[in-house]
C-alpha cells in the first residue's frame, strides 16, 4: 500500500510564498505523474500543477508564473513553489500520483491521494 503525505501548508499574507511537500512511501515500482490539486467549500478539487516522472509539468492558468512543481524521482517527492500568493489561492492542497505498484506478480496503477495541508492567504 501507498501513502502520500503533505506538509508545508499554513497562513501567509498576499504577496507572500510557500513551499508544500508531498512524501511517498510504501512499495512502490515507478510513479508516472504526481501533481497537486486544491479545494475550496463548495467547488470541485482543481488541477493546480502535474509533473511527469520525465519532468514534463502543466500548469493552471490561474497559477502559471507564480507557481512551481518540481519532483525528486529518487525519493519519490514532490514540491509545489508557490509565489505572490492571492488571496484566492486559499484552499486545501492535495498531494496526488499515479502509482504502479507489484502485487500478486501483477502490476497495477492506482490514484493515491494524501490528506491535504492548508494555505491561507490573508489580504
Amino acid at each position: 500500500q501507498v501513502q502520500l503525505v503533505e506538509s508545508g501548508g499554513g497562513l501567509v499574507q498576499a504577496g507572500g510564498s510557500l513551499t508544500l511537500s508531498c512524501a511517498a512511501s510504501g512499495i512502490i515500482f515507478t510513479i508516472r505523474t504526481m501533481g497537486w490539486y486544491r479545494q475550496t467549500p463548495g467547488k470541485q478539487r482543481e488541477l493546480v500543477a502535474a509533473i511527469i516522472s520525465g519532468g514534463g509539468t502543466n500548469y493552471a492558468d490561474s497559477v502559471k508564473g507564480r507557481f512551481t512543481i518540481s519532483r525528486d524521482n529518487a525519493k519519490n517527492m514532490v514540491y509545489l513553489q508557490m509565489n505572490s500568493l492571492k488571496p484566492e489561492d486559499t484552499a486545501v492542497y492535495y498531494c496526488n500520483a499515479d502509482v504502479t505498484t507489484r502485487r500478486w506478480g501483477r502490476y497495477y496503477t492506482d490514484d493515491y491521494w494524501g490528506q491535504g495541508t492548508q494555505v491561507t492567504v490573508s489580504s
